[in-house]
Formats: C-alpha cells, sequence, structure tokens
C-alpha cells in the first residue's frame, strides 16, 4: 500500500513536470493566476463533501492536489522551494503541534488538543497582530467569524457554559428589534451582524460548522423552490402568477416529497 502510494506522488510529480515543459497553458500559469482556481477547487470539494458525494470528494482532492503540486513546482523554478520542502514543512509543523502525541504534554480530549495548537501556533510565529492575526483575511463572513471564535476560546476567552451563549443571541436579537424601529439603516446592519456573530459563536460551542449547516439549508430550499417551480409549469403557470397560499401549498407538498 505505501509503495503504490509513493509510486501515485512520483508519478504525479512526473506528469507535472511535463506539463510545466509541454503544455502551452501550464507554461503561462503564476502563483497569481492560478489563485482563483485553487479557490473554485475548494470551494468544490466543500459542496461534495457537503453531499457526501465520495467519488466526487475523490476526485476534487486530486484537483486540489494538482494546485499543492502545482504552486510547488513554481516555488522550484524560482529556487525558493519545492514538493519535497512543502511536505517535510507540513511535517515538522505537525510534530510541532502535537506534543501530546510527539512530546510529553498531556491533552485528552479534542478541546485541549485546539488549546494547546493555537498556543503553539502564536509562540511559533510570533505575530504582533496577535491570536488573530492568523486568520486571512479573503475568508469568507461567515467562516472567518467561527475561525475568530474558535481563536478567541483559545485562549479561554468564552462562555463557561455553552448554554450561557443564548443569553447573548437574545440580547443581540432585541437590539436588531429595537433598530428596526427606529429606521437607521447602517445601525441597523451593524445590529444584524453582532447576530450573525453570536449565531455563528453559537453553533459553535454546540459542535455545529455554521458554513456546513447554511450550504445544507441553501441546498435544501433550492430543492424545494425548483420543485414548486416544475410543479407550477406542470399546471400551466408561473410561479409569480400564483397566490401566495397556492405557493405555500406546493411548499409543504414539496417538503412532504422529501
Amino acid at each position: 500500500m505505501e509503495d503504490k502510494r509513493l509510486e501515485a506522488t512520483a508519478r504525479l510529480l512526473e506528469v507535472m513536470n511535463t506539463l510545466r515543459r509541454e503544455c502551452p497553458w501550464d507554461r503561462e500559469q503564476t502563483f497569481e493566476s492560478l489563485r482563483s482556481n485553487t479557490i473554485e477547487e475548494t470551494y468544490e470539494l466543500a459542496d461534495a463533501i457537503t453531499d457526501h458525494n465520495l467519488e466526487g470528494i475523490k476526485e476534487e482532492l486530486g484537483d486540489l492536489l494538482l494546485h499543492v503540486v502545482f504552486y510547488s513546482k513554481l516555488g522550484e523554478e524560482e529556487g525558493a522551494f519545492d514538493f519535497g520542502d512543502v511536505a517535510n514543512a507540513l511535517c515538522d509543523k505537525l510534530i510541532y503541534r502535537h506534543p501530546h502525541v510527539y512530546g510529553d504534554i498531556h491533552a485528552n480530549t479534542p478541546a485541549e488538543v485546539m488549546a494547546n495548537w493555537e498556543a503553539l501556533k502564536l509562540r511559533k510565529k510570533n505575530r504582533k497582530s496577535g491570536t488573530l492575526g492568523g486568520v486571512p483575511r479573503s475568508l469568507p463572513a461567515l467562516v472567518k467569524a467561527y475561525r475568530m471564535g474558535e481563536k478567541a476560546a483559545g485562549t479561554g476567552f468564552d462562555w463557561e457554559h455553552k448554554e450561557d451563549v443564548w443569553a447573548k443571541v437574545k440580547e443581540e436579537i432585541a437590539e436588531v428589534e429595537s433598530e428596526m424601529k427606529s429606521g437607521g439603516k447602517s445601525d441597523l446592519e451593524a445590529e444584524f451582524g453582532d447576530l450573525f456573530f453570536a449565531l455563528v459563536n453559537t453553533a459553535r460551542l454546540y459542535g455545529v460548522d455554521p458554513e456546513s449547516a447554511l450550504s445544507r439549508t441553501n441546498n435544501k430550499f433550492m430543492r424545494r423552490f425548483n420543485y414548486m417551480e416544475e410543479q407550477a409549469a406542470a399546471q400551466g403557470h408561473a410561479l409569480h402568477d400564483l397566490t401566495l397560499d397556492q405557493m405555500e401549498a406546493l411548499w409543504r407538498q414539496a417538503k412532504s416529497e422529501e
């Protein structure tokens, strides 16, 4: 099994070398030109994971691995690093951040592992920007809020009991309602942001990935809405020609079909 994996890795690296030499498109690529494609491939992998499509996950992992190999090849050409350097640096990092496996530190729960991980990251990189400095600027807002909550919790800045977070959610809902009555749009946006942030932290405390949860709900809404349009069309109507009660009936029917 191990020989098969090593052979596959060597084959992939050789294919990359060939493409970089002989393919006009591959020869033109740079770190910058590949960036948006890498982001797209990451989201395609996320979609496959959400759908629990194992064949799709395998394919998208391959696409993402291509980008790792491609960036490594670009680094090699610039004399900065190669695939071996990338892999070895990752191994060194994993060993350093798992002292409970490779050292004499004890961590018996996932929470203790994460706390050690964040502390070691901060100590190793010595960021002037502090604990939250490692959160990528370009992360989508929902994911970014979750990661900031995780990192802050790693320092001990969190609710003592997860049930206590609901008081914060209720407080933020009340502030949204209050701002709605006052009619200030910019302040209302800020209060919605506070509410979303509180809900993201609530999901985190209850072990739910809010990005995955919202993706599932988006997909569910899309299925049901598409069903409504298809049923309306089958009856010779456009959806906007139906009354709200008729649309609600189709919505309930879509739910019952799942």
